[in-house]
């Protein structure tokens, strides 16, 4: 076998590169996840990662900004076009959710993170769980003046509506509990995110 190929990636563009990178972060977390791994599954040489993107920590940055490009823009362009609070709840957790379930790599990587205190959470929560929450507060607040919301907590608001988005990838328990459900969750994850979403409302939000 001759010699790894030093650019071997510049013939990959800079979405395979991050995407390969999001799916090595997902499947094995950050510690695990080696320079010379990354090196691998890119067929690069080892001083790629350091190389292109200064280091391990920086190109774990990169591949969650490549994982959010776009989405605060969708969800504040959805958020505009409803004017009622509950309906717009309704489809800010429901598209919250059919992300979850479409981006399911990067939504392991934010479960996994989210247990961890480190700056790479804090990196996610400047980048991403804090922009959301705070795109949806005053929708809450109305809800919960309005009594249609329990007062409680803000976090324990967070675990409700965006714990459920984080278990849409956790498919191998689906495996054990419901076999015949993960074909199904393979083929349709927007009608598995929306049956989850409407599950979610139904007891967040109380009868008008």
């Amino acid at each position: 076998m001759g010699p790894r190929r030093t650019n071997a990636a510049a013939q990959l563009d800079d979405s395979e590169i991050l995407g390969r990178g999001l799916d090595t972060f997902a499947e094995l977390g950050y510690s695990a996840t080696t320079v010379r791994e990354l090196a691998r599954r890119l067929d690069v040489s080892h001083n790629f990662i350091n190389d292109r993107y200064g280091s391990k920590a920086s190109f774990w940055r990169a591949v969650v900004d490549f994982a959010l490009c776009g989405v605060q823009a969708e969800r504040d362009a959805l958020l505009a076009r409803y004017s009622d609070d509950d309906e717009r709840l309704r489809n800010a957790v429901g598209q919250l959710y059919r992300m979850a379930a479409s981006a399911s790599q990067f939504t392991r990587l934010v479960a996994d993170e989210s247990a961890r205190d480190s700056d790479r959470l804090d990196y996610l929560h400047q980048r991403f769980v804090q922009p959301f929450w705070d795109s949806l507060a005053p929708t809450i607040t109305a809800l919960v003046e309005a009594g249609r919301i329990p007062r409680v907590a803000p976090h324990i608001l967070y675990f409700a509506i965006v714990g459920p988005a984080l278990a849409l990838t956790q498919e191998p328990i689906v495996d054990r509990l419901d076999p015949a459900a993960v074909p199904a969750m393979s083929h349709d994850r927007d009608s598995v995110a929306d049956a989850l979403a409407a599950l979610v409302l139904r007891g967040l939000l109380a009868s008008a």
